[in-house]
């Protein structure tokens, strides 16, 4: 079974999905498998990180844009703004896919483990996730 999920970001950061991807999950019926997803961008990207405490995630998000700063001279790539080039750095460096076993019909994450689309880009926008069970 093949679905896209379609998420409105407001802002850089962490984006936790997981409840709209457990709904996706249990609406297939799936009992056991394995659930990949895929993001359609090239300046967000997808994360399994803990879901818990969120100091954890802010301190993911700053240690990330400090290695990654906007508004370097080196960048050549520029026409949409400031935060373009470092975004598709930081995709680059993370991940655009991930997979997470089914069991008995939900997803098997952690007790603190949550999936988190991570945007990068300052502006608000829709993302693309491709959600396969199998």
């Amino acid at each position: 079974m093949i679905a896209t999920l379609s998420i409105d970001v407001k802002r850089q950061g962490l984006l936790d999905i997981s409840a709209e991807l457990l709904a996706v999950v249990r609406g297939a019926g799936v009992d056991e498998g394995l659930c990949t997803l895929f993001i359609q961008h090239t300046s967000a990207s997808l994360l399994i990180q803990e879901s818990y405490d969120p100091s954890a995630r802010r301190d993911l998000e700053n240690w990330l844009n400090r290695l990654v700063p906007e508004n370097d001279p080196l960048y050549t790539h520029t026409l949409e703004g400031s935060d373009d080039m470092p975004a598709h750095i930081k995709a680059a460096l993370t991940a655009s896919s991930v997979s997470i076993p089914v069991l008995d019909g939900e997803l098997a994450l952690g007790t603190w483990q949550g999936v988190y689309i991570w945007e990068h880009r300052h502006q608000p926008g829709r993302r693309q996730v491709i959600v396969h069970l199998t």
